[in-house]
């Protein structure tokens, strides 16, 4: 399977523009690796503007809905949408939208861990379902940014039978080196790939750290990006070595549920 990621810079509160500099980044990861998934940073349609989500959010994702189905289908390839502000009735939620080789829908997650730091809980509603969808049949998860930090919400997919974790973002420079060993981390102790799409550049109250990666089932990286730059970020992983992994080292067979309650 070969995935990329489109580390990018995003504008403030310009979903436009930012989709207009995203669709040359994506058309240029296609032209040059001709991937199977692409791979989207947390809130690439607003950025943090979350004072004004009122007037720049997505109404039911219909913006977004309409853009990455569109291009999922033209290229034939899989778009795992990093996330938007979607604005649901009177609600805004961080969620990721994903869709298939055919431009259909087949993943929904919203955000479930809000940050303070960022006053994020404020402007947005967390979410509560954990986001099981497939990609070209691989059992999948998500996690956004902050809900890295819960290993307890991200282990529950990987019971039911996950193998890879998506994860976009938009994490901060000044807490980078958590970034890597929580990624690294995540993908030890469910055995299964990450694939972790950050985002770079600056905000009027963040700069971010980038260093986009994508991490195999023994926690090794399998490519890292810059902490600067933007970057298309390429690798192929192997899917059938996640079930090679759990069979060497059976950690999931092994729980104690009666230890955990």
């Amino acid at each position: 399977m070969k995935i990329v990621c489109v580390q990018v810079d995003v504008q403030f509160g310009n979903p436009e523009k930012n989709m207009e500099h995203i669709e040359k980044k994506i058309r240029e990861a296609v032209q040059l690796h001709q991937p199977d998934t692409i791979v989207l940073p947390e809130l690439w349609d607003t950025a943090y503007d979350l004072t004004r989500l009122d007037k720049i959010s997505d109404h039911n994702g219909r913006r977004a809905k309409k853009w990455l189905s569109s291009l999922a289908k033209e290229f034939g390839m899989n778009i795992i949408g990093g996330s938007v502000a979607f604005r649901k009735n009177d609600s805004v939620y961080n969620t990721m939208l994903s869709f298939d080789r055919n431009g259909d829908h087949i993943g929904t997650y919203s955000k479930a861990h809000l940050i303070t730091l960022m006053e994020e809980e404020k402007y947005i509603s967390p979410g509560k379902d954990n986001g099981i969808f497939n990609v070209d049949g691989m059992p999948s998860s998500a996690a956004i940014c902050y809900d890295i930090r819960f290993p307890e919400w991200i282990r529950i997919p990987f019971v039911k039978g996950a193998k890879i974790l998506y994860v976009p973002a938009q994490w901060p420079i000044q807490r980078q080196t958590h970034w890597r060993a929580l990624l690294i981390a995540r993908a030890i102790e469910n055995q299964c790939y990450v694939v972790a799409c950050n985002r770079v550049g600056s905000d009027p109250n963040n700069t971010f750290a980038g260093q986009s990666m994508i991490i195999d089932p023994w926690g090794d990286i399998v490519a890292e990006a810059s902490s600067a730059d933007e970057e298309i970020l390429y690798a192929e992983i192997a899917p059938e070595l996640v079930d090679e992994v759990r069979r060497k080292v059976p950690v999931l067979e092994d729980r104690r549920e009666d230890l955990y309650r």
